[in-house]
C-alpha cells in the first residue's frame, strides 16, 4: 500500500534549507564564487562555468618558477634563481600552445597568463638583479630595477590591448620572457665568474644597472621582433633541419649560461637592426 505524500510544513522547509546551507558545497560557495564567462559556440554566445585545468596548470608552474627565483635570490642562490626564470619561460611557452591544441583557450586563462608573466618576467628578474648587483648602488640600483618592472607592466598592458589587431608574426617591443632571460643569463654567467656580492666590481654594477634599464626600454620601444609563430612545427622539414637541431642542443650543453646570454642578447639587438633595415628599403 502506497504511503500518502507528506506535506512539508514551514518548519520542515526551514530545517531542510538550513541543512542545505550547512552542506560543504554551500559553505564553499560562500567563500569562493564559481567562475563564469561568455564563450561563443556555433555562432551563439553562451555562459559557461568553471575553468580549464590543463593550460592553467602550466601557467601556475610558470608563476611558481618566478616566485621561486625571488626566494632563491634572497638566499643568495643566484644560479638557481636564473635557472628558475628559464623554467618559467618553458612553462609560459607551453600553456598557450596546449590551450590552442586542446581547444581550451579562455579569457580567464589569458588574464591569468598575463598576471603570471608580470610576476615571472617582470618582478622576479628585477628583484634577482637587485639582490645580486644593484643593491650596492643604492637609489640608482633600485631605480634601474623599478624602470625594468614598470616597462614590463607597460609592455604587457600594450600587448593585451593590441592582441586582436597586431601582426602575429612580429612583436612590438622586446617580449617580456626574452627580456627576463637576458637578465637571468647575465646573472648566471657572472655568478659562474665569481662576481657576487663584495666580489662584484663597482664598474660591473654600473653596467648591469644600465643593461637592466636598457632592456626595460626595449620592451616598450616600437622595434619589431620576430614572434616565430610562423614556424610550422607540425609540417615536414628537410632532414638537415633535424641535424641542425641536434647540433644546437649539443652546443647549448657545452656552456648553457654563455650560450643563452649570447642568444638572447642577439635577439634583443635584432629589433633595432630590423627597424633600420626596414627603413632603408
Amino acid at each position: 500500500m502506497d504511503k500518502p505524500d507528506q506535506q512539508k510544513t514551514p518548519e520542515t522547509a526551514d530545517a531542510e534549507g538550513e541543512q542545505a546551507a550547512g552542506s560543504p558545497t554551500s559553505r564553499l560557495d560562500l567563500l569562493v564564487d564559481e567562475h563564469e564567462e561568455e564563450v561563443s559556440e556555433n555562432g551563439r554566445t553562451v555562459r559557461r562555468q568553471g575553468i580549464y585545468l590543463l593550460p592553467n596548470l602550466f601557467t601556475t608552474g610558470a608563476l611558481f618558477a618566478g616566485f621561486y627565483a625571488v626566494i632563491a635570490a634572497m638566499r643568495g642562490d643566484f644560479e638557481s634563481a636564473a635557472i628558475a626564470i628559464f623554467f618559467a619561460l618553458v612553462f609560459d611557452g607551453l600553456d598557450g600552445r596546449i590551450a590552442r591544441l586542446t581547444n581550451t583557450s579562455s579569457k580567464f586563462g589569458a588574464e591569468y597568463d598575463s598576471l603570471s608573466d608580470m610576476v615571472s618576467f617582470g618582478v622576479a628578474p628585477a628583484l634577482v638583479m637587485l639582490s645580486w648587483a644593484l643593491g650596492g648602488l643604492g637609489k640608482l640600483g633600485w631605480s634601474a630595477a623599478f624602470i625594468y618592472v614598470a616597462c614590463a607592466a607597460l609592455r604587457l598592458a600594450r600587448f593585451n590591448t593590441q592582441i586582436d589587431t597586431a601582426d602575429k608574426n612580429y612583436f612590438t617591443g622586446l617580449a617580456s620572457p626574452a627580456a627576463a632571460c637576458v637578465i637571468a643569463s647575465t646573472v648566471w654567467v657572472c655568478n659562474d665568474l665569481g662576481w657576487v656580492g663584495e666580489n662584484l666590481p663597482y664598474e660591473v654594477s654600473l653596467l648591469v644597472a644600465l643593461l637592466t634599464a636598457a632592456i626595460g626600454f626595449l620592451m616598450i620601444a616600437n622595434f619589431p621582433y620576430s614572434s616565430f609563430k610562423g614556424i610550422d612545427f607540425r609540417g615536414r622539414v628537410p632532414f638537415v633541419v633535424m641535424i641542425a637541431v641536434v647540433l644546437v642542443f649539443g652546443l647549448v650543453t657545452v656552456d648553457p649560461p654563455r650560450i643563452f646570454l649570447l642568444a638572447f642578447l642577439a635577439y634583443a639587438v635584432s629589433g633595432p637592426v630590423m627597424l633600420v633595415l626596414q627603413r632603408r628599403k
